[in-house]
């Protein structure tokens, strides 16, 4: 579950690392012509936060200069960027608004230039503790998952950027087999298909990965079939595909691990091949599961441990999809709640929610390595990374 402000640390999801549908950070596809980007973070707001920040990023050498608060609002504790790069969204991560049991999805617009943020409009989430947000391939509708509530909604993008109010909804319903943590759902994240016909949500209560048929017009149908199912008890968190589409990795929170998926595109489907921990089985610490990625390359999937505060390296067998542990790393600070990978594949950003702050890494693109650099970024309870490119 995730960690936010009205629930305890461990009652517990870049980007290349905010999950993306392809399993890199919800990075623009616009190329930067001086391989420069924006880093944007996404922080709970609490004493040293006040909303989203950024960081102009220089991918040949790794090196950053902060441009600082560019957006005020409300826990941004994970954000979104569209494919063409030009707005960001926010999941508002609270329990209430307006008085009502609901949080928010927040619209800024990207200024090319300098990077701030443009507020443009707010929209209800449609349940408590949206604690994820994304986009379809095409940048038509915005997609949250309400952790508290365990639902889910898609919302229109108008031209301008800016939402509408919700065309698509689902309350989960059901329990697993944790008295504590799964007596209902808690939706922990919703990602499209790379082809944007079907909406997978993890939710951590059910212990399944839900599958959606999305509509032109935003509606959400369940598929059939309609999830994809996990051990009991893992607490299924962040979903990412597979460079080519063919595989889903699902990590999971409350049994760290990555469970394999077969994935058929033409009816949704899913069907698990593999179950691989990402934790020694001798490990005795606390055991909390938190991002997912695949890296630009295709050939490395990457997992964060709160607690144990590390992240693991898998290989990928590229015909078969399953997965090969490939070196555990120490995450540089405390509760790597999100990591995300630069658009070039060379370095990983973990954020830590729990040490206020932001460790580079490099990337061995040949072994899946990270090696830290001596540099750490300061950010008020950071909990998501994302990337567009700059000019």
């Amino acid at each position: 579950m995730s960690s936010i402000p009205y629930r305890s640390k461990y009652a517990l999801a870049l980007a290349l690392a905010c999950a993306a549908p392809l399993g890199f950070a919800q990075s623009s596809r616009k190329t930067a012509g001086k391989g420069d980007y924006y880093m944007y973070v996404g922080t709970y707001t609490r004493a040293k936060s006040k909303g989203i920040y950024a960081w102009r990023f220089h991918a040949a050498d790794g090196s950053l200069q902060s441009i600082g608060l560019v957006a005020e609002t409300s826990n941004p504790s994970f954000l979104a960027v569209s494919p063409n790069g030009r707005f960001l969204y926010a999941a508002n991560e609270d329990s209430r608004y307006e008085g009502q049991p609901t949080g928010t999805v927040s619209a800024f617009a990207i200024d090319a230039a300098t990077g701030n943020l443009k507020a443009l409009n707010k929209v209800v989430s449609k349940g408590a503790g949206p604690c994820h947000v994304s986009l379809d391939p095409n940048g038509k509708f915005v997609f949250v998952a309400n952790y508290n509530s365990g639902s889910i909604a898609s919302f229109p993008v108008h031209a301008d950027g800016s939402l509408g109010e919700a065309v698509g909804f689902d309350q989960h319903s059901g329990s697993s087999v944790n008295p504590q943590r799964q007596r209902g759902p808690h939706a922990h994240s919703v990602v499209a298909s790379p082809d944007g016909r079907f909406l997978l949500s993890a939710d951590l209560g059910l212990d399944e990965v839900l599958v959606y048929k999305m509509g032109a017009d935003g509606a959400l149908t369940p598929n059939d079939p309609p999830f994809g199912k996990v051990a009991p008890g893992s607490g299924p968190r962040h979903i990412a595909f597979s460079r080519d589409g063919k595989f889903v990795y699902v990590v999971s929170e409350m049994v760290p691990g990555v469970t394999v998926f077969r994935y058929n595109a033409a009816r949704g489907s899913l069907e698990s091949i593999q179950a691989i921990p990402s934790l020694p089985e001798d490990y005795s610490g606390n055991k909390s599961g938190a991002e997912i990625a695949v890296s630009p390359n295709g050939r490395f999937v990457y997992s964060s441990n709160r607690g144990a505060d590390s992240i693991a390296a898998f290989a990928i067998d590229r015909s078969k999809g399953t997965l090969t542990a490939a070196g555990r790393f120490p995450s540089g600070g405390k509760t790597p709640r999100n990591f995300a990978i630069d658009p070039t594949g060379k370095w990983l950003f973990a954020a830590h929610q729990d040490s206020d702050s932001i460790v580079e890494f490099r990337i061995d693109e040949k072994t899946g390595a990270l090696t830290p650099l001596d540099q750490k970024l300061e950010a008020g309870a950071p909990v998501c990374v994302v990337f567009v490119a700059a000019p």
